[in-house]
């Protein structure tokens, strides 16, 4: 056990919840604090007014009366240098972020093991860690959190956006395609005090390399053919804000070096231009590929990886927090239902077995792609494990792997049962494909079009009324 200092240190715990208050505070005691435990806010309030403050707080959030954020800002206010830890176990980046923007020392998401806390009181003792507070309103909408996780890895990944969102910072973000890297950077925006400034993000890979520098930094009337009039390019529509750059890997080399420029001096000449444009905006930086060995094969500027790197996160594949499953599942189930003004539908047990045993090459876009095919297609209102079986391989994703099957094998196929219905006796088979023809192409429109019917319905050639009602038919059986 490390050295405690003398005299002991004084720590508060403030929390509703008696059984935690009790191991938390008999921990600490055993570790050689004097340690005092209150069951609310205003019991600690109370106490603050009438004795010293101690030397750290460990509070709740979520408790009757006042919760621990609102205890945090009270004692913050009046004295700042207080370090103060913050337990939940709703760990998302709102409560993170609200907590860290708050002045909170760290955050410690439960359950938590007693000699990390124990830990952890140590290391905020010696050199209380003093915090600036940004008064921020909060983000516009009261939008719920785009980010869902509650394993480790996700758990870890909003206590650094919490904090980093505070710091005027580049931050890198790596990741497989699919795993939401402009959720991450949304998030990060949302919860800084640049949050009244504008988002502006670009995927520098999906834009012609001829056309970039004009789509990054502007262009001036008549600086190149067909610029007919000024052109205000990403960096000045993100002025007092966010510009978030995907795949910025793929960025070409002399790019790299404007871009480099506009990082450290935080000005430009728009493309044509002479006037020197000043900006304030923070860069947040996304790709899947390896930066390093880019660098190495000099395709990527090690001064400008630099100069992005400041801070990076990592974010999980999903078949590495396969327990987020379910969760992300019902959540995109739920938001397809309702895009597509269609009942909602619940995964039973099966169908999440069936959805944790597939690999996600695709990450959550594909998961999120599966649900929407899920929501158009699936007859029950509880989705078994064969409509996920269905949804993969019409996704072209079955966990076996393969491909989507070229016209003349699916001839073939159509062709073989066919043959084999009509030997059976059957009859109707012409209804029958023709519906289930059209139920394949509809799923697949509007999962193209991300449950668009007017976009669906152009895509297939037919009007949006009957769009509508084949989906409507397809409710009523």
């Amino acid at each position: 056990m490390p050295d405690v200092p003398a005299p002991a240190a004084t720590i508060w715990v403030v929390d509703d919840d008696r059984s935690v208050r009790f191991v938390l505070t008999t921990a600490l005691r055993d570790a050689g604090y004097t340690v005092e435990g209150f069951d609310s806010a205003a019991a600690a309030l109370d106490a603050s007014a009438r004795q010293p403050l101690p030397d750290l707080l460990f509070t709740d959030v979520r408790m009757p009366g006042d919760d621990g954020l609102v205890l945090l800002e009270k004692l913050k206010a009046a004295h700042p240098q207080l370090p103060v830890i913050v337990m939940s176990a709703y760990t998302d980046v709102a409560s993170t972020a609200g907590a860290f923007r708050g002045g909170a020392h760290e955050f410690l998401s439960k359950p938590f093991d007693l000699d990390d806390a124990v830990e952890l009181a140590r290391r905020a003792l010696p050199e209380p860690e003093a915090r600036v507070e940004t008064p921020r309103a909060p983000a516009e909408g009261g939008q719920a959190p785009q980010l869902i996780g509650d394993t480790p890895a996700m758990r870890a990944l909003f206590r650094a956006i919490g904090r980093l969102a505070q710091a005027p910072l580049s931050v890198l973000i790596n990741g497989e395609t699919g795993t939401g890297k402009e959720l991450v950077a949304n998030a990060l925006h949302r919860e800084s005090p640049r949050a009244r400034g504008p988002f502006v993000a670009l995927n520098t890979a999906a834009i012609p390399a001829e056309l970039l520098e004009s789509e990054l930094f502007g262009h001036e009337a008549g600086a190149f053919t067909g610029a007919a009039r000024r052109h205000i390019g990403r960096f000045e529509q993100a002025h007092g804000g966010t510009l978030f750059l995907d795949e910025i890997g793929d960025m070409p080399l002399p790019l790299q070096t404007r871009l480099l420029r506009v990082l450290a001096e935080g000005e430009f000449f728009r493309v044509g231009g002479r006037e020197l444009i000043h900006v304030d905006v923070r860069v947040v930086a996304a790709t899947h590929q390896d930066l390093e060995a880019l660098v190495e094969q000099g395709r990527f500027r090690a001064d400008l990886l630099h100069r992005l790197d400041m801070v990076r996160l990592w974010l999980p594949p999903l078949r590495e927090r396969l327990d987020d499953v379910a969760r992300l599942a019902a959540t995109f189930l739920a938001g397809a239902s309702r895009r597509l003004d269609m009942p909602p539908k619940r995964l039973s047990s099966a169908a999440v077995h069936a959805l944790r045993q597939h690999d996600w090459p695709g990450n959550v876009r594909e998961l999120e792609n599966v649900c929407w095919r899920l929501a158009a297609l699936a007859v029950a209102d509880t989705i078994s494990a064969d409509d996920v079986h269905a949804a993969l391989a019409r996704g072209g994703r079955a966990r076996a792997g393969g491909t989507a099957a070229a016209p003349a094998q699916w001839d073939q196929a159509l062709a073989q049962w066919a043959r084999q219905r009509l030997a059976e006796g059957a009859s109707g088979l012409h209804a029958e494909v023709r519906e289930r023809m059209e139920a394949v192409l509809l799923e697949a429109a509007l999962a193209a079009t991300d449950g668009h019917r007017g976009d669906a319905a152009a895509r297939l050639g037919l009007g949006r009324n009957t769009v509508t009602r084949k989906l409507g038919a397809g409710r009523r059986r």
